[in-house]
């Protein structure tokens, strides 16, 4: 048995639980302080990598809408990327029309630009961006998660029930084989930018399996924050600024290596 395999194996033993109570009470003032993080530091986040002008859609998290994701998209697009979100109102319902409206807006981003795009999902927006991979993986160039579920025990999240509430305990898409297995990786470049002290999903339940293609960066950030924290913005650059078919694991700036913990194993 190899290593990875067992830690596999350990943490699918290891009962899944929401984040505590203190990093749920305080995800609002810590999401606050990466917001003015964000802004303090935009002038510095424009001297990012350039992008080489390739399609990236941003999908937003589990309630919120285009404008949460306004700020990481006007950045992006700055850096030379052809950015949209999904102009579909908010992420509440998960059903086969909202399935179907998502692929519309990666069939219509790919054939605009001609090339395969990225897609970069914030919470239960990645885990559509990684369903959407396996169902068009010929479309799709990478993905990125940022605090996203990917897991099939709902318990990780502390949105779980009122995500029950508003689709049901089997949504449409799980009813007609869509969206099982979350946690097996899409056949593209992954990567999944979570944070030990996410308040809304537990960050074990946002690692993914060891692969050719897959990796997990830890950042220092909130969940609600994720989508304007600073050092998550040097890893989107970084991922996307690297040539179609030359993917390779992050490696933290050197200029960024106070912003980022300590590479460790995730288990």
């Amino acid at each position: 048995m190899t290593a990875a395999t067992a830690e596999s194996l350990e943490r699918e033993a290891r009962p899944a639980t929401p984040p505590n109570s203190f990093l749920r009470y305080t995800e609002p003032s810590r999401a606050l302080f990466d917001l003015a993080s964000f802004y303090a530091m935009r002038p510095m986040l424009s001297g990012l990598p350039s992008g080489d002008g390739h399609g990236v859609l941003v999908l937003p998290g589990f309630m919120a809408s285009d404008y949460s994701t306004g700020p990481m998209r006007n950045l992006l697009t700055e850096l030379g990327y052809d950015v949209v979100g999904w102009d579909l109102g908010r992420n509440v319902r998960v059903d086969n029309a909202r399935v179907e409206a998502m692929k519309s807006c990666v069939d219509a981003l790919f054939e605009r630009t001609g090339r395969k795009i990225s897609i970069i999902g914030w919470s239960l927006g990645g885990v559509f961006a990684r369903e959407l991979a396996k169902m068009m993986p010929e479309k799709v160039r990478m993905v990125i998660s940022l605090g996203s579920p990917i897991s099939d025990d709902r318990d990780h999240t502390i949105a779980a029930k009122l995500f029950e509430l508003l689709n049901g305990r089997e949504p449409e898409p799980l009813k007609n084989g869509n969206f099982t297995n979350l946690h097996e990786a899409p056949p593209v470049p992954t990567t999944s930018i979570l944070t030990k002290a996410d308040g809304v999903v537990h960050w074990r339940g946002s690692v993914q399996e060891p692969g050719e293609q897959t990796e997990n960066i830890e950042v220092y950030a909130s969940h609600c924050g994720l989508g304007v924290n600073p050092s998550v913005m040097i890893a989107l650059a970084d991922r996307l600024a690297q040539d179609e078919g030359q993917w390779a694991p992050f490696r933290v700036p050197f200029y960024a290596s106070m912003m980022f913990p300590p590479v460790t194993q995730l288990n």
